[in-house]
């Protein structure tokens, strides 16, 4: 005859028994949403705005929507941020007539300093700075720190609002290349007495060096601009290779300073350099020319109205 405290602790080892394969049931069910703690998946570089091309081929211009390529498709530069990335300027502060520093990082979809970027026209980085009246233009070239800092000297020619564009090809984690204009204000003290733009021409003279152009941009259609530089007695100038072309050329809007940066076709049309552009929209722009002759780069400036 089995006791009372036999049958006791059967009953208790049953119930552990069940208990045990019912929430092993429950657990097949409901699975863990995490399992084993793993980390949920981290956002990438949007699609949208991105444009893959190897480093260094052909003419391009980007907007933080689309990217295209060729000619100079679009207003550019109008944001902080574009295509997954950001500028981050940490520029100290500047004063007018005196020696200081432009400094920034462009920082991707995570927050990261970006310190991979494509050589584009041989320089991984191209930087434009302007005044908001479209004065003192500069072209400049930064060097960038292990951290992704880069830094570059600026001597702002007159107090007021000035802008600088970003113009680069990152390199992203899995080797897309993306390319982007970023854009951001800064400031230097003092009052700012904007100057009315000049008027159109389609000639002008820079240290001796005359330089014209033919061809009249139209909105929405590709249009060619041949820019030939002449010398003394008009002869055509002996233009050097600048950054892999034979000049570099860079539009900006009135009232919003959209960006266009346009490159020239890679073979001359006799003495005549050709660029490709296509205005965005109406308006007046202010048209820089970079040129090198003897080893010295110089800029021929246009006011040019499309209507």
């Amino acid at each position: 005859m089995v006791d009372r405290e036999t049958v006791r602790l059967a009953l208790v080892v049953g119930g552990l028994v069940l208990a045990v394969l019912l929430g092993f049931g429950l657990g097949r069910l409901n699975p863990p949403a995490n399992p084993g703690g793993a980390a949920a998946p981290t956002g990438t570089v949007p699609a949208g705005g991105d444009h893959s091309h190897a480093p260094g081929t052909g003419a391009h211009s980007h907007d933080g929507a689309t990217v295209t390529q060729g000619g100079g498709d679009g207003a550019t530069g109008l944001s902080i941020s574009s295509a997954g990335y950001t500028l981050v300027p940490s520029t100290g502060p500047l004063t007018a007539g005196r020696a200081g520093e432009l400094r920034f990082q462009v920082r991707d979809d995570k927050r990261r300093a970006v310190t991979r970027f494509a050589v584009v026209h041989d320089k991984p980085m191209h930087v434009i700075v302007v005044r908001r009246d479209l004065t003192g233009y500069r072209h400049l070239h930064p060097t960038m720190a292990a951290d992704g800092t880069w830094s570059v000297p600026l001597t702002p020619s007159e107090p007021g609002a000035w802008r600088m564009y970003a113009d680069f090809t990152a390199v992203a984690d899995d080797g897309r290349q993306v390319a982007a204009v970023l854009g951001a204000d800064l400031d230097v003290p003092g009052a700012y007495r904007p100057r009315p733009l000049p008027a159109p021409v389609t000639s002008t003279a820079v240290d001796g060096f005359t330089v014209a152009y033919t061809g009249v941009p139209d909105v929405g259609r590709s249009v060619p601009l041949r820019f030939r530089v002449t010398g003394a007695g008009g002869t055509a100038a002996p233009l050097e290779p600048y950054l892999g072309a034979f000049g570099h050329l860079v539009a900006l809007r009135e009232g919003d300073l959209g960006y266009l940066h346009v490159h020239p076709e890679p073979v001359r049309d006799g003495d005549a350099v050709t660029f490709w552009l296509t205005a965005p929209g109406p308006g007046r722009y202010r048209m820089f020319l970079d040129f090198q002759v003897g080893g010295v780069v110089r800029t021929a400036e246009f006011t040019l109205t499309v209507a």
